[in-house]
């Protein structure tokens, strides 16, 4: 089965948001193992919009699209596929009714156009929509099949997963499988050649290396006729690659290197605290983002200015003026000093200069000292970085986890 998305929106053309949506419905199909052949964002123009939708059915089997089901009169999505199918906009008395109880239990007065969402094209099929009131759409036309979603994410995916994937498994033939290894401490070149031999002789599974920030992906996919089987090739092209890469794959698929530290840090029953001064607050920022981070998460402290590093960390001023607050030597004395006042087992200390100003032809932009204290560690790291102000800050929060991560795996 071939699909298209349409993903319906001016504000997506504006970038005004991002479309998660196309992302999350294509990572979806494949799943299913429905190929994706093409994905479009057209505006809120009828015109664009019917060609879009005119041309998606002259190439795919199947054509969703996301976003246009509300109230208002830009929300043209139903109307114009109904158009392009030559199908009347009749009322679906189970939406209706569900959007009635909506706004009664809202305690809020449904206006006319709210009885707009109710409509579906004749012979169509509505699809409840348990967090909003525009319910989704399903109609089969001439070996066709369209499906229009609702734009809000929070709607669009618990719709997906409860109505439309069991549609789509009966229709499809075949699985597609992906996983995404996610590896730290290595540059996309390197990755790239020690697995060059798997890259070269690939059929299926395949392996593709993707850049991000701060880490290296491997999307291994693979295509069988049921599940067990893809979940096979991929556990043995998986085996391959960590025999060549090891401890620098830190994750698989949706796990983040916060995550991996925090689980590491709770399976031991150990704490952390950190004392941050260039990347301003941010690796304590990313911590805290995990459920459950308190746990194992004492405290951040931002020592921003030399008198805070001496108030608050106890570094002697004397070093300060004699080494400069950007050196390996205040960087261990941060992680010292915030491991001491918290009592934690493991401190991180960061000391750097961000940019854009601020460098000098001994310590330019971009140069960071990272230094970990914990049960018998004492180390100290120099990292060099170019770019912008918020991607070394974020590259160095990156190397910290890594280096935390490595050290606990060791343990």
């Amino acid at each position: 089965m071939q699909a298209e998305i349409i993903s319906v929106g001016t504000e997506l053309l504006l970038g005004q948001i991002l479309d998660t949506n196309a992302v999350f419905l294509s990572r979806e199909l494949a799943s299913l193992g429905i190929g994706l052949y093409r994905r479009s964002t057209v505006g809120d123009n009828p015109q664009r919009l019917r060609q879009a939708v005119e041309e998606a059915l002259a190439r795919a089997e199947l054509v969703i699209t996301s976003g246009g089901l509300g109230p208002t009169d830009d929300d043209l999505t139903k109307e114009t596929v109904a158009q392009v199918l030559g199908l009347s906009l009749i009322p679906d008395r189970p939406s209706l009714e569900w959007i009635q109880d909506y706004f009664a239990k809202m305690g809020r007065k449904m206006t006319e156009n709210n009885y707009k969402q109710a409509l579906i094209p004749e012979g169509g099929e509505a699809l409840p929509n348990l967090h909003g009131t525009a319910p989704g759409i399903v109609v089969r036309y001439k070996e066709k099949l369209i499906i229009c979603l609702p734009g809000p994410p929070r709607e669009l995916k618990p719709m997906f997963h409860d109505y439309v994937s069991p549609i789509l498994r009966t229709e499809s033939k075949g699985v597609i499988l992906s996983r995404v290894l996610k590896l730290c401490g290595l540059g996309e070149s390197a990755v790239a050649e020690e697995v060059a031999d798997l890259l070269a002789n690939q059929t299926n599974p395949t392996l593709a290396p993707l850049a991000s920030e701060g880490e290296v992906q491997l999307r291994l996919t693979a295509q069988a006729n049921v599940m067990d089987e893809a979940v096979r090739l991929l556990d043995e092209l998986e085996a391959k690659v960590r025999e060549r890469l090891g401890e620098a794959i830190f994750a698989v698929d949706e796990e983040t290197l916060e995550q991996v530290v925090v689980r590491l840090l709770t399976q031991r029953r150990e704490r952390l605290a950190v004392a941050e001064s260039c990347s301003g607050g941010l690796l304590a920022d990313r911590i805290t983002d995990v459920p459950g981070a308190s746990a194992v998460f004492d405290r951040g402290v931002v020592t921003y200015s030399n008198r805070a590093k001496e108030e608050l960390l106890g570094i002697p001023a004397a070093v300060i003026a004699r080494e400069g607050a950007v050196s390996p030597e205040v960087a261990h004395l941060m992680a010292q000093g915030v491991r001491k006042k918290s009592a934690t087992e493991w401190g991180v200390g960061i000391t750097g200069i961000a940019g854009p100003g601020g460098g000098t032809e001994e310590k330019p932009v971009g140069l960071v000292y990272l230094a970990l204290e914990g049960p018998e560690v004492s180390l100290v790291r120099e990292l060099r970085w170019r770019g912008e102000r918020s991607l070394i800050k974020r590259r160095t929060t990156q190397a910290a986890l890594d280096l935390l991560r490595r050290e606990l795996l060791k343990k």
